[in-house]
């Protein structure tokens, strides 16, 4: 679940809402941004039992900067794909030392497939597909390049983030998604919980050892 909006008491009232339901609380960039390191611990004291993500995407000083967010509490932090390959290291370096996970997202990078490559071979734990915002505007879908990433089959997990609800989310696992990412389809829902748990039904239908929403068993054993 993306929480994505500015207001601290809005997210965390949001997360109450959605955290029954989905395994993974992510912490949108302009969130993040606004509300500070606060918010993270806030979330992570709140909800022990739910996988957070910080979604950082980090340009520059990789380890320095998402050091303290792994020392709060994340359990995955994000660095842009577009980033100095040495910056990419750096985080993941830093999400090993703590024993935790780094998610490279591939937004406006040009070779997808050969910074896919690269980034694997330095230990990424998570290949983020993702199709911002202004992208969805423009009318773009997240279903080409998880298609060219899943044919890799290079062995990492890869997160799908971009319009997804519960009418695509089945099409998204079957593309070769092991993390859906759901935002707006569910806190633009008028029942928010309900938008969680259909599209976190609809995403586990699709697999029969626990579903795309089972990766964490995987991932983090």
């Amino acid at each position: 679940m993306a929480l994505d909006s500015l207001d601290f008491d809005q997210t965390v009232a949001l997360a109450t809402t959605v955290a029954p339901h989905v395994d993974i609380l992510e912490i949108g960039t302009p969130c993040i941004k606004y509300n500070g390191i606060k918010l993270l611990e806030t979330l992570r004291a709140k909800f022990p039992n739910n996988k957070i993500l910080v979604d950082l995407k980090t340009m520059d000083a990789g380890f320095y900067e998402a050091e303290p967010f792994y020392k709060a509490g994340a359990d995955i932090v994000t660095v842009l794909g577009t980033a100095d390959i040495g910056t990419i290291k750096g985080v993941i370096d830093v999400a090993n030392k703590y024993g935790k996970k780094a998610q490279v997202d591939l937004i406006n990078v040009a070779d997808k497939a050969k910074r896919t490559q690269e980034v694997a071979k330095l230990g990424a734990h998570i290949i983020g597909v993702h199709t911002g915002l202004d992208q969805q505007a423009a009318g773009q879908t997240p279903f080409a390049d998880l298609g060219l990433v899943s044919g890799l089959n290079l062995g990492v997990d890869i997160s799908v983030a971009g319009g997804v609800k519960a009418t695509t989310a089945k099409q998204v696992v079957d593309a070769g998604a092991t993390i859906v990412v759901a935002g707006a389809a569910i806190y633009g829902a008028a029942d928010p919980a309900a938008a969680a748990a259909e599209i976190s039904n609809a995403a586990k239908g699709t697999q029969s050892s626990g579903g795309v929403f089972g990766w964490l068993k995987k991932l983090f054993s």
